[in-house]
């Protein structure tokens, strides 16, 4: 039995009854666990991502091998030697994130937690990684609670008579992980509790309170603050909400470090966020550090031979199989398969190979899709690209995947793009996010598509991962 045979039975079981009752029903587990992005439902699509046990398991491997290599390639940037220079000329830091890296984190891991965003075919023959969200990654909350509201529905109770899951939750590994973080660092305070930072009147708010009402369930105490309400005194955090003060000892930061050095400037390095972290009165998860793998700028680093003497052999052999050649845009030569080439008029005669995209954005702000530009529009954000840090990086390849909707009591299976974006803690694979698109960009914070939770296809009944699939199918492209 195939995967392609196993969603094709799913298909089947969606009569018009069925598929109705079945939507009615995951709204309903939506709405209950107000599982919103802003007002938008998270999921539209009667469908979770099925992969198989080996699929799984080959993103355990490559996500784990490629995020360990890129610990190794960023390390030299602590230092202040040429090795540190070279990669700190690539990574393009600003003078007030190189002073935040430097304050040690009190625990050694840059990256606790993360997410390595990929495109998986549906045959796996092709894993490409196109970004790693390192610094203060969402979903994790959303995708456990989406595959309890998928479980809900008459059509997947039906499936899984013949189809065993098992799912991916992570919310577990992450309270484990912001709880290791706070020893390894001394527990200081001598009480765990946790605060949850970001702005306020996001639309992934409600993610926010999934996670304290989790935390607290399982004895952590934790609250929402934006970073207007911390204050450092004493030799303490604390958290002012509501005419209470509460000591903080961890800050689960989802508020991203640039936006904390916009916003304040470089007031920002006096915060008291800032303050309490160099004084080790808490610790933040992730830390700073976390930058030096967030910054897009890294696979220019993973994809130039130049700065792979640190690697080992799976390492090397991770990086040629899954992470596409990229470049901070900037005048000079570059190497591209092997030949020297002036980066800029290459980029210039290829841009229906190519992607720009902005060293250190997301939501898919500022990017620009070669083989959907015009010349002179492409030839605008290559000037525009030298202005500000950006990298141009090659187009990947993704398969398409057929989900099902409901329109007007009738079940429509279409074609979508969909990526596979693994959590990591530490250097382990834990979970799984997935997006699906009809648009090329494939973001849902940037409007478009749905949001599934990804279930493992338990062995057995004579399943396997091999796929017959169209030649069409395979030959299909995108990029992040």
């Amino acid at each position: 039995m195939s995967l392609l045979a196993a969603i094709e039975y799913y298909h089947t079981l969606l009569t018009p009854e069925a598929a109705t009752a079945s939507w009615a029903r995951l709204s309903e587990e939506m709405r209950a666990r107000r599982l919103y992005f802003g007002e938008r439902p998270l999921a539209t699509v009667l469908r979770p991502r099925l992969l198989a046990a080996e699929q799984y398991a080959l993103l355990q491997r490559a996500v784990g091998a490629v995020a360990a290599a890129a610990r190794k390639v960023v390390a030299p940037a602590l230092d202040p030697g040429p090795d540190g220079e070279a990669v700190r000329q690539v990574l393009l830091l600003t003078p007030h994130e190189e002073a935040l890296v430097a304050r040690h984190p009190g625990y050694a891991e840059p990256g606790a937690h993360s997410r390595m965003d990929t495109f998986l075919t549906l045959d796996g023959s092709s894993l490409q990684f196109v970004e790693y969200n390192a610094e203060s990654p969402a979903a994790i909350a959303y995708q456990d609670l989406l595959a309890e509201a998928f479980l809900a529905m008459p059509v997947m109770q039906e499936f899984v008579r013949r189809f065993p899951l098992r799912p991916l939750p992570a919310r577990r590994r992450l309270l484990e992980t912001l709880l290791a973080a706070w020893h390894e660092a001394g527990a200081p305070g001598g009480e765990p509790v946790v605060a949850i930072v970001d702005w306020r009147d996001l639309p992934t708010a409600t993610e926010f309170e999934l996670f304290a009402a989790y935390f607290a369930e399982h004895g952590l105490r934790a609250l929402i603050c934006a970073p207007d309400d911390l204050r450092f005194r004493d030799g303490c955090l604390l958290a002012e909400l509501d005419g209470s003060v509460t000591p903080v000892t961890i800050v689960f930061k989802r508020v991203l470090t640039s936006e904390l050095l916009t916003h304040y400037g470089a007031a920002a390095l006096d915060h008291p966020l800032v303050q309490a972290y160099t004084a080790g009165a808490c610790v933040l998860v992730n830390n700073f550090r976390a930058k030096l793998l967030h910054k897009k700028s890294l696979f220019a680093l993973l994809s130039d031979e130049r700065f792979h003497d640190p690697l080992g052999a799976e390492e090397r052999a991770a990086l040629v199989a899954h992470v596409p050649w990229t470049r901070v845009v900037r005048p000079g030569e570059t190497i591209y398969q092997g030949e020297r080439v002036d980066l800029l008029a290459f980029a210039r005669a290829n841009r229906e190979r190519l992607v720009l995209k902005p060293n250190d954005d997301y939501g898919g702000r500022g990017i620009t899709i070669g083989w959907e530009t015009d010349a002179a529009g492409w030839d605008a954000a290559l000037r525009a690209a030298l202005e500000a840090p950006f990298v141009v990086q090659e187009r990947v390849r993704i398969a398409y995947e057929p989900y099902p909707t409901l329109v007007d009591g009738q079940v429509v299976v279409s074609e979508r793009l969909v990526d596979s974006d693994p959590f990591l803690f530490g250097l382990d694979v834990d979970g799984c996010l997935c997006r699906l698109s009809t648009m090329t960009l494939l973001n849902v914070t940037a409007g478009g598509g749905s949001t599934v939770p990804v279930f493992v296809l338990e062995q057995g009944q004579g399943f396997s991962a091999l796929t017959e699939m169209s030649s069409a199918e395979d030959s299909e492209w995108s990029v992040k």
